[in-house]
């Protein structure tokens, strides 16, 4: 028995959020939405996104998730806000914390397909999405708006 072993204690680990982008593309009065194959979500409408890989700067991620779930090529523009996602088990208990970062982005090239994560993927006009009876992840609307509107300014 070592002298360290009288002094070790078990720590549980720290559990942090997951951070994870969200590609608003814009595209003529339209924004591309995926409908979720994965939690949190399923099946629910929301935008092309996914985790951020270790030393990968926040656009980049971007880009390859929308051309991942849409095959659609977009230019990454900026961050446009940040959302909290908790994903909740049957019993209720926190499952995973997701830190979202929404970015703006401009279409490139490319018709949408659905591809890795996603069922589906669309155009919806950014103005009846409000309006529109589709199943949505949470905030979709405002952030879709805020992302348009940075979109606007930055053409």
């Amino acid at each position: 028995m070592s002298m360290n072993s009288s002094l070790e204690t078990h720590v549980a680990p720290v559990r942090r959020p997951i951070a994870a982008t969200l590609g608003v593309v814009c595209k003529d009065g339209q924004v591309l939405m995926i409908r979720r194959r994965n939690a949190p979500d399923v099946g629910r409408w929301s935008f092309p996104g996914g985790k951020i890989d270790f030393g990968e700067a926040v656009l980049v991620a971007t880009e390859r998730e929308i051309s991942e779930e849409t095959s659609v090529q977009a230019k990454a523009l900026q961050v446009v806000t940040a959302v909290d996602v908790h994903d909740i088990d049957a019993d209720g208990a926190l499952r995973q914390h997701y830190l979202l970062i929404a970015v703006a982005c401009s279409w490139i090239a490319g018709d949408a397909y659905a591809g890795d994560d996603a069922l589906e993927a669309k155009w919806f006009d950014v103005e009846q999405l409000a309006h529109s009876d589709i199943a949505r992840s949470f905030d979709v609307v405002a952030v879709a708006k805020l992302a348009y509107q940075r979109y606007l300014e930055a053409s």
